[in-house]
């Protein structure tokens, strides 16, 4: 076997299309391209061609829908190591948002074409391809759930117990430097000042305590009860 190229490392870390086959990885990741994005700048636009799928190595990006009104819908906010652009270009259709670097990014371009031209001769890609789409699609179901079902207290106590990190024996959640109450909003599908008066309610209540490096869960129990109204 080949000694694992650097991009073949970071694929081997993706969920679903990291167990494949060494043959196919090499296949794929032949043609892969590195890319590098500040902090702020914008990846890709809502209705360009798809033309390649991003794998994300380093960094936190977000994807979001623009109204006509100006207001930010989020889709997504990715991690490493995640995939980014799949949709378009599984489905031949164009980027179905906009896709912006919210610190400092690498990511690994791999041409749509060479993805393409591959599930045919290969099931297990296909396999991996299907099962991927279907995470999205379980993605979107919740995105769907919490907006329309969930308030935004609930949606906020979902969000910081999903992302919760323990620390010398309690949840804290970090804030990175682009983490502010407007960015917080716009995940949450709400403006700052709803967001800001239910951090107020749920700090006054003894739940969590917001700190400008982090907020820390105090009561993650009531937290989880709150996340169900």
């Amino acid at each position: 076997m080949k000694h694992p190229t650097q991009a073949q490392t970071v694929f081997q870390r993706l969920r679903h299309f990291g167990d494949l086959p060494d043959e196919i990885q090499q296949a794929i990741v032949a043609s892969a391209s590195r890319r590098h994005f500040n902090a702020g700048q914008v990846i890709y636009v809502e209705g360009e061609p798809a033309e390649a799928i991003y794998v994300l190595e380093t960094g936190w990006v977000k994807a979001t829908r623009m109204t006509r009104e100006g207001r930010e819908q989020a889709m997504m906010f990715l991690r490493p190591v995640e995939i980014f652009g799949d949709i378009a270009v599984f489905t031949g259709t164009t980027y179905p948002g906009t896709v912006v670097a919210l610190e400092d990014v690498d990511v690994w371009l791999i041409p749509a074409k060479t993805i393409l031209d591959l599930i045919p001769r290969h099931p297990e890609l296909a396999t991996a391809v299907i099962r991927h789409l279907g995470g999205r699609v379980l993605h979107y179901i919740s995105l769907v759930e919490d907006l329309s079902l969930r308030s935004v207290e609930a949606r906020l106590a979902n969000t910081l117990l999903r992302y919760a990190e323990l620390q010398d024996g309690q949840f804290v959640v970090p804030r990175r430097e682009w983490t502010t109450f407007d960015e917080m909003a716009t995940r949450l599908g709400t403006v700052r000042d709803v967001l800001s008066r239910v951090l107020k309610t749920l700090e006054g209540e003894g739940l969590l305590k917001v700190e400008k490096q982090s907020i820390t869960l105090l009561d993650p129990k009531r937290l989880e009860e709150r996340g169900k109204v």
